[in-house]
């Protein structure tokens, strides 16, 4: 199982943060429990009013990303899928994303919390989506590590 030695975060006083969530919307049963267990987490840390806004596919998640921490956001929170098919494609718009949202997150010192599920098939992206019956909880967990971070780098400020 890839959650394998995840670490358990306790994060506390940062109900005050200003948090968006952006998720992709390809692959709407993975994507609709991802955004439900990021809204869930952002629910159980005091973070009451979240902005969540939708794109079309995981390759628009950096630009928003970057409009959203310019814009003064503590975290964003990318939601997104990418299934494995028999072209290329699936290594160009996962390389894209992920050194995308590096960037955004370097550049502006805004921690971005990577929920993008790069996967071989469909039933391995349900099984990490937070549904019933899934193993584990992305949506929820990228939630929970861009706001552990935002609290740290609150700290060192």
């Amino acid at each position: 199982m890839s959650g394998k030695g995840a670490p358990e975060l306790s994060v506390e006083n940062c109900g005050d943060l200003r948090v968006a969530v952006i998720a992709a919307q390809w692959h709407e049963k993975v994507m609709d429990g991802l955004v439900d267990g990021a809204t869930r987490a952002l629910g159980e840390l005091g973070i009451a009013e979240p902005t969540v806004l939708r794109v079309p596919g995981s390759f628009e998640l950096p630009v928003v990303a970057k409009a959203l921490a310019d814009r003064g956001y503590d975290a964003v929170v990318a939601l997104g899928v990418v299934i494995r098919g028999g072209t290329p494609h699936f290594d160009y718009v996962c390389q894209g994303v992920t050194q995308g949202l590096t960037q955004v997150s370097v550049d502006t010192g805004v921690p971005v919390g990577f929920g993008v599920l790069t996967c071989d098939t469909e039933e391995q992206a349900l099984d990490r989506a937070g549904i019933a019956g899934s193993s584990e909880d992305k949506g929820h967990e990228a939630v929970t590590a861009a706001v552990a971070t935002a609290v740290t780098l609150r700290s060192v400020a």
